[in-house]
């Protein structure tokens, strides 16, 4: 669909019509994120964290480079390194607070961008595979994130990989000998930190891949809206520069506000006080937890207390541990399959009353599991994950099918210029978010 507004790619001199005729690479960026690529007018700031994660692996990608130039991949040294960069290495310091709490600064900004899409159906057609590729990406940063907590070789690190890795062996037949080749032999060593630290090094450069290709696939459907409606003319758009460019240049400013405070301020609050103690594996830590951002997945594991077996023969079908594995995997492989689950034609939440009821149970639900994931096991946290764990499944599985197959969903808006330009009443956003972007210029139908 063609807009007035959408001018060509024009360069303005003899240099850049040289490049451009042999490598048109700013007509791509200008065609992706410029003038040239049309944007629904009533996006919220929700539609921000998808440019501050591009942001938060930037940041991983280039403080990650140099902190490699100075790390020490041996299990004698690994930990003596990582002190030597904060004490000796020309703000080495400030380069490992920020990598140490980009992390968490990732994750954070990602886990707002999936509720984001769970609550305004961004997984809903066509938008499928925009929404699987973020799925990949999100599974490409745990594994990631995982690597590279272990690699300042701290006691947490250590016995992490040990209890992470040692999932696998749960699995029948395959498990232990596949534990055995991630690690490079039984136990935490030498050869599963080299093996750890190069892969932890590649991986970004595979998410930055399959960030490309998330981004090439949007542009084919283009963006969501709150709204949920498709874009019908050009009314319903604004070119994504000037106006969303400074949109989202106030939310890095101020999502990089806030980096700063954890970065200079608190810069040990986000991990765990045992991983500056030398790893040892003959001292095991009183409680062994993943970092924050796997406690849910941490607490669905641990929901499986007992076997399922055949009642009265003692014969064991599947070991607790088992269970916890598969369904651990199995809270984020469903994911995948929302499309399929959810049939209602109606893409947001907004407009959807009695789903958005169940939508904030299932965050309270996922906040519980949190807690219970970092919390000591005692007979009421046990129960409190396995209620919420049960709940988690039951949502997407029982819940999110049957409402949308009975709700009745409140009428939509005609179209998106109408919702934003005639005073239509809509739905807000979450926590009040409810900014509907930029609405002065074009404030009349164009004729």
């Amino acid at each position: 669909m063609s807009f007035a507004w959408a001018k060509p790619y024009e360069p303005k001199s003899p240099f850049t019509r040289w490049v451009d005729q042999r490598l048109p690479l700013p007509r791509l960026v200008y065609g992706a994120i410029g003038g040239g690529y049309p944007v629904p007018r009533n996006l919220n700031y929700f539609w921000n964290f998808g440019v501050l994660a591009g942001l938060a692996l930037v940041i991983q990608i280039i403080t990650g480079i140099v902190l490699a130039m100075h790390y020490y991949s041996y299990a004698g040294g690994a930990f003596d390194s990582v002190e030597r960069i904060m004490r000796d290495v020309n703000a080495g310091w400030v380069l490992r607070y920020t990598h140490q709490n980009g992390a968490s600064f990732f994750f954070a900004i990602v886990y707002i961008h999936i509720f984001r899409g769970l609550y305004y159906g961004s997984y809903k057609a066509p938008r499928e595979m925009v929404w699987m590729l973020g799925l990949v990406i999100y599974l490409l940063m745990m594994a990631t994130a995982f690597m590279g907590y272990v690699l300042p070789w701290g006691q947490m690190s250590y016995w992490g990989a040990q209890v992470i890795t040692g999932f696998f062996s749960a699995i029948p037949v395959v498990g232990e000998p596949l534990r055995i080749f991630l690690l490079g032999g039984y136990a935490p060593d030498q050869a599963a930190l080299t093996r750890f630290f190069s892969l932890h090094y590649l991986l970004p450069f595979v998410i930055a891949g399959v960030t490309i290709l998330k981004i090439w696939a949007l542009h084919i459907p283009g963006s969501s809206n709150p709204t949920g409606v498709d874009v019908k003319d050009e009314k319903d758009t604004l070119p994504f520069h000037p106006f969303y460019t400074a949109k989202d240049g106030f939310g890095i400013g101020v999502a990089l506000l806030i980096f700063s405070i954890f970065i200079f301020f608190l810069p040990y609050s986000l991990g765990h006080p045992d991983n500056y103690i030398e790893a040892n594996p003959l001292v095991t830590p009183a409680h062994i937890v993943p970092e924050w951002y796997f406690w849910p997945f941490y607490a669905i594991l641990r929901a499986f207390t007992a076997d399922l077996a055949i009642p009265f023969t003692g014969i064991v079908l599947a070991p607790a541990k088992l269970l916890g594995v598969l369904a651990m995997f199995g809270s984020i492989l469903l994911l995948f399959f929302l499309t399929w689950l959810d049939r209602s034609p109606i893409r947001s939440t907004s407009y959807r009353p009695i789903y958005k009821i169940f939508f904030w149970i299932l965050v309270a639900d996922i906040v519980i599991l949190g807690y219970v994931g970092q919390a000591h096991l005692t007979p009421v946290n046990i129960a409190l994950g396995q209620l919420a764990a049960a709940y988690y499944f039951a949502h997407f599985l029982i819940i999110l099918p049957l409402v949308s197959k009975f709700e009745k969903p409140l009428p939509l808006p005609n179209s998106i210029s109408e919702s934003v330009l005639h005073g239509e009443r809509q739905e807000s956003a979450p926590f009040g978010l409810a900014s509907t972007g930029p609405t002065t210029v074009a404030a009349q139908p164009a004729e």
